[in-house]
Formats: C-alpha cells, sequence, structure tokens
C-alpha cells in the first residue's frame, strides 16, 4: 500500500511546522494550509488521502470546511484536530462525517498513528474488494450519538485482534457490528464464522465448535473440521454467547488460554490463531452471579464492550433506516423502490419497534410487496405496529372503559392520516361531559359547573363555544 498524501490546514503556523516534519519523518507525503479556501481551492485539482484540519480558524472553521469537503469528497477521511476544552465541538464534527479527532496539545506519535490509520482506511475504499460476500448486505446506519459512540469503538480497534463483547436486545444488528470488526482488522482477509449458540442442539455444540474425528459418535463417518478451524486467521462470531452450556464454557476458555483444543473423539491438539467476537441479548452478569455462566470466561471476553442501542433510542435513525430497507428490497424483488410519505415517516419514527432494525427491515420488505402505490402512505402500515406500541392500547385496557374507546378511535384516525387529534376530540369529549352533567343536574348550569370543576365564567364561555347556548 503506499505511503500516503496527508494536508494540514491550520492557522498555527508551528502547529504545521511540527506535523509537517512529523509526517514527512514517517514518509508521508506533506502539505500544509493556512485556511481553508486554500484547501477547497487545491481540491478542485488533486486530493489527498486524509486532512488534518483545525476546527477554529479565522474566516472559514473546521465544521465549515468538514461540510464542504463531505460535499465534494464524502469518503476522504477528515481529522478535526481540537483542543481539551472544546470536545463538545469535535464530537460534533465526528456526528458531521469527521474519521476522527485529535485533541491538542497531542502526541505526535499517536497523531501519526492516527494519520496513518485514515489512509489505510481511505486507500482500502478506493480498491476494489469482494469480502464476506456471504454476509449481510446492509450497511449500518446511524447518526444517533449511541451509535456513533459504536462507530468509534470500531474505529479505535481497526488495528486490533482484541476480544468484543457485544450486548443488545435481538434485531438490534450485533452481527453486523461483529462483521464491521472483522471488516476493519488485519484479519479482514481471513474468514469470518458465525455460529449462534440458541439456533444449535447442546449435544452438537461441541462438534459445531471443535469438529470431529472419524468414528467419534454414530454417523461421525469422516473428520470434520469445526468453526475454530475454520476461522483460523480469522474472526469467529459467537452469537448469543449467554445459551452456551456450561461444560462448553470451559473448553471454550481452554482454547482462549492455550490457543489449542482437541476435536470430538480426538488425541492430537488442534493450534488455531482466532478472534472471538461474542454477542448477547442476555444480562451476563446476572447469569454469572446466578451461576449460569463461568465469571472467567465472562471476563475474558469482556475485555471490550459495544452497548447496541435499541431502535426507540435511536429515533432520528428510522427515516433513514426505512429508506435504505426500501431500496434494499427493490433490488431484491427487481421493482421501483417505495417513497414514504412524510406522515408515513413519521408514524415510523413514533412506534415502538419491539423487534428493532429487524422488524423494521421486515416491515419495508412488506410495504415493498403490499403498500398499493409507488407512495407509502399511513394507512399502508400494517396494523399491528400500532397495536403494539401504543402504551395505552386496548388490549391492556379493561374492554369496556373509556379509555379503551379513545384508544380505539385515535387509533383508526392516525391510521387514516387525520391530524390535530387533540383539537378535534377535545370540543366532542367536552360536549359530551357538559351535556351529562347538566342532564345530571336536571339542567341546572351553576352545579352543572361545579361538578366539573368549572367557574362560572368559563361554563358560560363554553356553552358559546360548543353552541350550547
Amino acid at each position: 500500500m503506499q505511503r500516503g498524501i496527508v494536508w494540514v490546514v491550520d492557522d498555527d503556523s508551528s502547529i504545521r511546522w511540527v506535523l509537517e516534519r512529523a509526517l514527512a519523518g514517517a514518509g508521508l507525503t506533506c502539505t500544509t494550509f493556512e485556511n481553508g479556501n486554500e484547501v477547497l481551492a487545491a481540491l478542485a485539482s488533486k486530493t489527498p488521502d486524509v486532512l488534518l484540519s483545525d476546527i477554529r480558524m479565522p474566516g472559514m472553521d473546521g465544521l465549515a470546511l468538514l461540510k464542504q469537503i463531505k460535499q465534494r469528497h464524502p469518503m476522504l477521511p477528515v481529522i478535526i484536530m481540537t483542543a481539551h476544552s472544546d470536545l463538545d465541538a469535535a464530537v460534533s464534527a465526528y456526528q458531521q462525517g469527521a474519521f476522527d479527532y485529535l485533541p491538542k496539545p497531542f502526541d505526535i506519535d499517536e497523531a501519526v498513528a492516527l494519520v496513518e490509520r485514515a489512509i489505510s482506511h481511505y486507500q482500502e475504499q478506493q480498491q476494489p474488494r469482494n469480502i464476506e460476500v456471504n454476509g449481510p448486505t446492509t450497511d449500518m446506519i446511524g447518526e444517533a450519538p449511541a451509535m456513533q459512540d459504536v462507530f468509534r469503538i470500531i474505529g479505535r480497534l481497526s488495528r486490533s485482534s482484541i476480544s468484543v463483547l457485544i450486548n443488545g436486545e435481538s434485531g438490534t444488528g450485533k452481527e453486523l457490528v461483529a462483521h464491521a470488526l472483522h471488516r476493519h482488522s488485519p484479519r479482514a482477509k481471513a474468514p469470518f464464522i458465525a455460529l449462534n449458540m440458541a439456533a444449535i442442539p447442546k449435544d452438537l455444540i461441541e462438534s459445531e465448535l471443535f469438529g470431529h474425528e472419524k468414528g467419534a459418535f454414530t454417523g461421525a463417518n469422516t473428520i470434520r473440521q469445526g468453526r475454530f478451524e475454520q476461522a483460523d486467521g480469522g474472526t469467529l462470531f459467537l452469537d448469543e454467547i449467554g445459551d452456551m452450556p456450561l461444560d462448553v464454557q470451559t473448553r471454550l476458555l481452554r482454547v482462549l488460554a492455550d490457543g489449542q483444543f482437541y476435536r470430538v473423539g480426538g488425541y492430537a491438539p488442534v493450534k488455531v490463531d482466532v478472534r472471538i467476537i461474542a454477542a448477547t441479548h442476555q444480562n451476563l452478569e446476572r447469569r454469572v452471579q446466578e451461576g449460569k455462566f463461568r465469571e472467567d470466561l465472562f471476563h475474558r471476553l469482556n475485555v471490550i464492550r459495544i452497548h447496541l442501542p435499541p431502535l426507540r433510542e435511536r429515533r432520528e435513525d428510522i427515516p433513514r433506516l426505512a429508506r435504505h430497507f426500501l431500496q434494499v428490497a427493490a433490488r431484491e424483488l427487481g421493482v421501483e423502490a417505495k417513497l414514504l410519505h412524510p406522515e408515513a415517516e413519521t408514524a415510523l419514527t413514533r412506534l415502538a419497534w419491539p423487534g428493532n432494525v429487524r422488524q423494521l427491515e421486515n416491515t419495508c420488505r412488506w410495504l415493498t410487496v403490499m403498500a398499493a402505490g409507488q407512495e407509502v402512505l399511513i394507512q399502508d402500515l400494517p396494523g399491528e405496529l400500532f397495536e403494539a406500541s401504543a402504551p395505552d392500547s386496548p388490549s391492556q385496557l379493561p374492554p369496556d372503559s373509556w379509555a379503551t374507546l379513545l384508544a380505539q378511535w385515535a387509533d383508526r384516525a392516525l391510521r387514516s392520516g387525520h391530524q390535530n387529534l387533540l383539537s378535534e376530540a377535545q370540543p366532542e369529549l367536552e360536549r359530551t361531559l357538559l351535556t351529562t352533567a347538566l342532564r345530571h343536574t336536571q339542567g341546572h348550569k351553576q352545579e352543572a359547573a361545579r361538578l366539573l370543576g368549572w367557574g362560572r365564567n368559563t361554563l358560560t364561555r363554553k356553552l358559546k363555544e360548543l353552541g350550547m347556548e
């Protein structure tokens, strides 16, 4: 891989001088600029492999420059330099597409290492790749702060083969994160092997993981490599690790400690070099306390932990995810991608999504087939989405309560595309209560007002507003 071209923009000449010499000493070609306008002018004729930009500069600041660059060269990595006291702005830059940020004063070796990582990432993107063709085809999408934290950890681990534990609810995309960790690691060209502990009968897990010798048990007619051997040199993703039986946990711990194992029915040790990424939707600390998960294995797996937020905690990502899944479904079916009506998009962002991203993806597939028009309207959305999301849905309330009837009316109105439900319902609610109170008091207005908690003037105004004078 080529050493790379680096551009540095900073109004401080001393920073430019230090970085230029440090980067040149690392074998990198470095060009410096005093302001953002000079960078944009130079980009008209050539492009670097990475740009380091100060965040506070006269005229065009680093954030404005970042925005301009991402519009013209969205794949170009930009590293934002900022003071320690201005980390909020650096995080904001990261959320707007910066590759990473470099706090000042910085360690020069760390700065060079960060630049080299950004160059490697950029140059790999320019090369045609055919990695993990059998893996998930959907991209990781997320602008929510919690997802930006996930992306940052993936970036930090890009030169590492350290063990990672991913936790999150079912459907949050744990395997996608595992694929991303593998794809951006030194093992990217080696195999990525996945195994779901919950999907395999307990008496077959050992054979799946470690393989077996011929004749090890009835039906073992040939030698079979297990997932550890298949993943040698690469990554083994153990999904739902919390469901692994205790005896298999003991064997797994031994492999992690020694780097070798025995096939089922075998006597010769098999040596492997495998990175382990584990995932679970369970609380492993609690399972350790309950004696259902080995504490020593937990600590060996829990070197780095990544928490994936449920979709309800990253609602700002739902519109973009939905558009992406509609496009994916359209490509799979060979049809034109559906568009989301703004009301349908708003409704999607308000739903609970107990099945998380997977449920949203399946919903978009369903809409691609079942929605009548090219634009998805709110009435096209499956009714069960609203039933599962309503905090006071009829299924959770007494069947004969007024709240049940109101919830049923609101559900029908929302599915029909109605807006301003409160302005529509409030007059009818007040009219019903007032009519009932007047009937109860045999037309005595002052007594009816007292029962409703209104003053006399309020009653007079309400009668006029509701046309009941």
